[in-house]
């Protein structure tokens, strides 16, 4: 008989409460809680891949607070001299593709290949209610029980396209800790691909066969700057559109320009629930990690984006420091007020807001 597969989420029952408590145990736990690691305590945990300080030390980087800017720059510091040893595999889809039963039956057979698997998983937050669901972990129930792997959901706060702030700076972290395989997902909205593809080596891009817009097969961006199409869901009854959307996209692709890397990209099949078409997809992977590696082109592509990261942090101080500003503050709901009494237009209101010194 076979065994009953267990849900992550009902993985132990409930420990009672003992009749008897020792409340000076209990205080100095919680006083342990409290206490924050060094910089030097969570660089030398991230080293010997501590889970628990690379997720402290990610929450530090992510957070906002002015005061723990210099301490993240610190671990970041700390950590740069020990990255730069993965591969890092950027992955999109429209809603409802099934990105995360994807990413699940990717990760788990790069585990089985003694792969060492971090996902970082942009969820995007709310415009409203400014709140994340961040619910990856519960849909990769099996992904997350294994050892060798970590998943990091992140909210994509108010960064372009629901790319999460600190991804990058999560990578090297990532990498430092030993994780040799780095998974970014993103929310598949149209504008955090761009994002994604500056800070990945590969890009993958997933389909779904039949879903209307045949146009989608020729439209540029996304298009060009995937390294793979996958379609995804090829099993059942939709088998048979999904070879006939494969021949479709593959038309497509040789109206594009050759990529400068050298790399064809090609279009395959894969069912992720069924577990198939995924070992295909992991060798085209190696294969061109192999040719770009040979040409020089994995490390150019690198360098060139950390020029491009360069200018994103610089614009992105730049705007923090000028909209904390506490003078451009007071002028920029004096233009606001002005702008909703219709005395001044916007542009007029930005070029007044944009001579103050900062």
């Amino acid at each position: 008989m076979a065994k009953e597969k267990k849900s992550a989420l009902e993985e132990k029952k409930g420990i009672q409460e003992p009749e008897s408590i020792n409340r000076s145990s209990i205080a100095r736990i919680k006083s342990k809680r409290h206490k924050q690691p060094s910089t030097e305590d969570l660089i030398s945990g991230i080293l010997q891949g501590d889970i628990t300080a690379l997720s402290r030390a990610i929450t530090l980087i992510e957070s906002k607070n002015p005061a723990h800017f210099e301490k993240a720059n610190a671990l970041i510091k700390g950590c740069l001299p020990h990255a730069n040893k993965s591969v890092r595999i950027g992955i999109t889809g429209v809603p409802g593709v099934g990105k995360s039963t994807f990413i699940e039956s990717f990760g788990l057979l790069a585990t089985s290949l003694g792969k060492q698997v971090a996902v970082l998983a942009v969820d995007p937050s709310s415009s409203v209610s400014r709140g994340s669901i961040l619910g990856d972990k519960t849909r990769m129930e099996a992904l997350v029980k294994e050892p060798k792997a970590f998943i990091r959901p992140s909210a994509s706060g108010e960064s372009l396209g629901g790319v999460a702030r600190k991804t990058r700076e999560t990578i090297i972290l990532c990498e430092a800790a030993g994780f040799d395989t780095i998974i970014i997902e993103t929310v598949g909205v149209g504008q955090s691909e761009t994002a994604v593809h500056s800070m990945v080596d590969f890009f993958l891009l997933l389909k779904l066969a039949g879903a209307g817009d045949e146009l989608q097969g020729i439209k540029r961006g996304i298009m060009e700057m995937a390294d793979l199409i996958a379609i995804n869901k090829a099993d059942g009854d939709n088998l048979k559109q999904a070879k006939v959307a494969k021949v479709e996209f593959n038309r497509a692709l040789h109206l594009y320009p050759k990529k400068s890397s050298g790399w064809q990209p090609k279009v395959m099949l894969c069912s992720a629930l069924k577990n198939e078409g995924i070992q295909d997809i992991w060798e085209q992977i190696q294969d061109y990690v192999s040719l770009t590696s040979k040409t020089a082109y994995f490390n150019k592509k690198r360098s060139e984006q950390n020029k491009f990261w360069l200018i994103q942090t610089i614009e992105e101080h730049l705007k923090s420091n000028f909209f904390n500003d506490k003078e451009i503050k007071v002028a920029l709901e004096k233009q606001l007020q002005l702008i909703e009494e219709n005395k001044t237009t916007p542009f007029a209101a930005a070029d007044y807001l944009l001579r103050f010194k900062v």
